[in-house]
């Protein structure tokens, strides 16, 4: 079955003789014939510009937790903006915010805003280059941090075989552009190996200042950490005065109110969150721990940015983390979430496709493969993507739209019901088996 998608090319045609590739993100480009437009969303559906509805999986990438629209965000947002967006000064959105953040989120004594998870990234780690006075970073294969040349290097973006060997692993660099010498200031190290994490920090901590972590590889089909990996990376910051940071850009107030933070009992000394924390609108935070605050000042770590703490955003995020601050919410998209990942990986197993099925049930990934478990980037690339994409082209087709690279996990938001995911189940084993079987 092929959907009407006219007025959907016409309108990218236009958008591509202004932007290049017709976007304002390389992941958002699916190719000159596939790039979707969007015309509006509600709730968890999206409608393009010709009017075909799609229940929604990818939510911007993971923001929007509540719905598109979400009445109660959009009303506080409407409200608060007719009073100013910006004032160059603090304002009351901004603490009501941070304390709620430090009461959701454990170890977090204070917070500083930023704009997208990018920038709260970019900001902890320098904070932890003044705290500690070293400049590397020691970072994870396959993990991604933020579009900016410090963490561009190793990414889910890259090709598993140029990364050289694993106990000695080539830090690649994802784009152009990037100064051939920060790649110096970047170790990178495979997910999940608490033997090989060890043996790098022996070897070169008196130069590390942070270990940056996404808690679950957000990138790569939402592979959790292994027991006692999170704890060896916290007792090695420790040991070696390294500052640790959990982005939880993707996992903060997704997997739980206090995020990776809650789930694991690890407490970082850093921790960045952005999406889910204000259903889609422009917010984010860096937090931490008592001993770092110090460090942030004139004339000691610079942090700070015109629209950091904007009304807008910040309204959105005391409305988002208001409804999210009990669990009861959350709990609802997990159990959703869980079922609909239950039953995907019914029919899978049922059209004898190999798989497994990783990470939460409000960011799960599916992994097409043999193996009994897959821990890491190099791992994941054993996978069977290309049979995991022509499913989800098909699913697309269907109204349906999960993100279509494989990496990208299924996010779940409160507005998506049960008979969603009863349509879900429909599409997708009639999706698999015209995969399959053509």
């Amino acid at each position: 079955m092929t959907r009407q998608r006219s007025k959907s090319q016409a309108f990218y045609q236009r958008a591509a003789e202004v932007m290049p590739q017709g976007v304002s993100s390389n992941f958002r480009y699916w190719g000159d014939e596939d790039t979707p437009v969007v015309a509006r969303g509600q709730g968890c559906y999206l409608w393009d510009m010709d009017g075909n509805r799609y229940i929604d999986y990818r939510l911007g990438f993971g923001p929007v937790i509540l719905g598109h629209g979400y009445p109660e965000v959009v009303e506080r947002v409407t409200d608060a903006i007719k009073e100013g967006t910006i004032f160059a000064s603090t304002h009351p959105w901004e603490v009501k915010v941070a304390e709620r953040i430090i009461r959701m989120c454990p170890g977090v004594d204070w917070v500083r805003f930023a704009n997208s998870g990018t920038e709260a990234t970019m900001h902890a780690l320098r904070i932890a280059r003044g705290y500690t006075g070293r400049e590397k970073v020691i970072k994870f294969e396959g993990q991604y941090h933020g579009m900016y040349d410090y963490m561009l290097f190793s990414t889910a973006s890259a090709t598993a075989g140029a990364l050289g060997s694993r106990r000695d692993p080539i830090p690649l660099q994802q784009s152009s552009g990037i100064p051939r010498s920060i790649r110096d200031l970047v170790i990178t190290v495979p997910f999940n190996d608490s033997g090989l994490l060890e043996e790098t920090v022996e070897r070169s901590w008196p130069e590390v200042a942070a270990i940056i972590v996404e808690p679950i590889l957000g990138n790569v089909a939402s592979i959790e950490p292994r027991p006692g990996f999170l704890e060896k990376t916290r007792e090695l910051c420790d040991q070696y005065g390294i500052v640790l940071i959990f982005d939880e850009v993707k996992t903060g107030f997704r997997i739980a109110p206090g995020g990776a933070q809650e789930v694991y009992g690890i407490r970082s000394d850093l921790a960045t969150y952005a999406k889910a924390m204000a259903n889609g609108f422009p917010a984010a935070a860096i937090g931490g721990r008592e001993g770092l605050r110090e460090v942030i000042g004139y004339g000691q770590v610079a942090q700070g940015g015109s629209y950091c703490g904007n009304v807008a955003g910040l309204a959105a995020a005391d409305a988002t983390l208001e409804l999210l601050e009990d669990g009861q919410v959350l709990d609802t998209i997990r159990q959703r979430g869980e079922r609909l990942g239950e039953g995907l990986s019914r029919i899978l197993t049922e059209n004898d496709i190999p798989h497994l099925v990783a990470g939460p049930g409000s960011m799960f990934g599916i992994l097409l493969t043999e193996a009994p478990e897959v821990h890491d980037f190099r791992e994941y690339a054993r996978t069977n993507s290309t049979l995991y994409e022509e499913i989800v082209t098909a699913l697309i087709d269907r109204g349906v739209i999960p993100d279509a690279d494989a990496q990208e996990p299924w996010f779940l938001c409160y507005s998506h019901s049960d008979a969603d995911i009863d349509e879900t189940l429909a599409y997708f084993e009639e999706a698999v088996k015209e995969a399959k079987h053509g």
